[in-house]
């Protein structure tokens, strides 16, 4: 497509979305009495509106059947996040038994890692990006302390070529190949946090298991974002929040995936608590654990429903609209949005942007600003840009498709080019 950086075109643009009257479905806030333009969906998507039916519907039955609720509610409580399985082992393509919604993020990274991080005497590496999201390096250093090895010698970061803001798939199926025998786990963000770079993960999830690993992803900023096939990839295990391109609140529940091939066991190694067992048999409150022949085995506790519940309402829309159309829009919408950019920087001096996301990527672009600084960063907040900063000198910018507009990049355009002259004229 042939763009154009006018108003006329993006309203065009929209006229033409599928998606457009989503937009009308969230919440947005506002600086200066207008709507912001919201960039930072990769850090906690907007609320949608149908949240507060959601959790409405909750409360209601907390107050007139209390501890009822748990079987005769609407939705009763026991079951309520059995609702969710279906809906998104769409999103990140696999079957419904592969997945369960419990805890948050890096919990449950720590609780698959009991299960499929096994180190022995000769195999105990783990393999990650180099700079991982920080949460995740402290996880993979206490998981090796934990079984009394050293991290220095444990975790193998995979490094990028000097000069380089990406990593090369090549270079990772050459670490994998190196390591060999060594190699315990594979497990890395699906989607890098601060460059917005997709991974091979097929590629890269049949390369580790070639060599005897296990192989997880982080998928924090790829669900809700890109093209999942869990499943087909024949990944081992992966998890997700569901507060960023999922639209369900901060710091709310997250969702697992675990393979078919280790499902319906007793024998796999894990922490286990009464809500793992078969749902005939709990109340029983039997000695032995009974695992649920599906993901549900990993959960420890009876779900936080208030959590869970608008989790529940974002996934009515995905379901709504489809992985297909979102991405869909999604690729256009960011296609845009670096045009705009490219258009600005063109038009502007003492200015100089790099797009450091490589052509792998979802919503994301991360842009190094040349020239500019924290001050230009500072600008865009004040006049309603929310985007996100990352040291040393990159902004993010995540132009969520549910509801991103075309004419919000043409109007980010313009206040960027007026921060740019703003700082030039200081």
């Amino acid at each position: 497509m042939s763009f154009q950086n006018t108003l006329n075109f993006a309203q065009k643009l929209d006229a033409d979305d599928a998606l457009r009257k989503y937009r009308n479905e969230f919440h947005f806030p506002k600086v200066n009495g207008k709507e912001v333009i919201y960039f930072t969906g990769n850090s906690l998507g907007l609320q949608p509106k149908r949240t507060q039916k959601f959790i409405d519907g909750v409360m209601a039955d907390w107050k007139n059947l209390a501890v009822e609720g748990h079987f005769y509610a609407e939705k009763p409580w026991w079951d309520y996040h059995e609702r969710l399985a279906a809906p998104l082992a769409k999103v990140v393509g696999a079957k419904t038994k592969e997945v369960s919604v419990m805890n948050t993020l890096t919990v449950n990274l720590h609780l698959l890692m009991v299960s499929f991080y096994r180190p022995t005497k000769t195999r105990y590496k783990i393999l990650c990006e180099e700079k991982a999201f920080p949460s995740d390096q402290y996880m993979f250093q206490s998981q090796v302390k934990w079984h009394g090895l050293d991290p220095d010698d444990a975790i193998v970061e995979l490094k990028k070529r000097d000069g380089e803001h990406f990593w090369r798939t090549d270079d990772i199926l050459k670490k994998i190949a190196e390591i060999g025998d060594g190699l315990a786990l594979v497990l890395i963000g699906g989607v890098n946090y601060y460059s917005g770079q997709v991974f091979d993960m097929r590629t890269i999830t049949a390369a580790g298991q070639s060599v005897g690993a296990t192989v997880g992803w982080d998928l924090a900023h790829a669900v809700g974002n890109i093209d999942l096939k869990l499943n087909e990839w024949n990944v081992d295990f992966a998890a997700w929040c569901s507060y960023k391109y999922m639209n369900s609140g901060p710091g709310n529940a997250s969702g697992i995936f675990v393979n078919e091939k280790y499902l319906d066991r007793k024998d796999i190694p894990r922490f286990e608590g009464w809500w793992g067992t078969k749902k005939n048999t709990r109340f029983l409150m039997k000695p032995e654990f009974d695992p649920m022949p599906n993901a549900d085995a990993w959960q420890i506790s009876n779900a936080p429903i208030l959590s869970v519940a608008p989790y529940l309402a974002s996934l009515e829309m995905f379901e709504e609209v489809g992985m297909k159309a979102l991405i869909q829009k999604r690729n256009t919408l960011t296609a845009y949005l670096e045009y705009v950019l490219h258009e600005i920087d063109a038009e502007t001096e003492n200015s100089d942007f790099e797009i450091i996301t490589p052509k792998e990527r979802g919503c994301q672009l991360s842009v190094f600003l040349h020239g500019q600084g924290r001050p230009l960063f500072d600008y865009l907040m004040k006049n309603g840009v929310i985007t996100d900063w990352r040291e040393p000198n990159v902004i993010r910018l995540a132009p969520a498709p549910f509801y991103c507009s075309f004419v919000d990049m043409y109007r980010f355009g313009k206040i960027l080019k007026q921060g740019i002259c703003a700082q030039v004229n200081q």
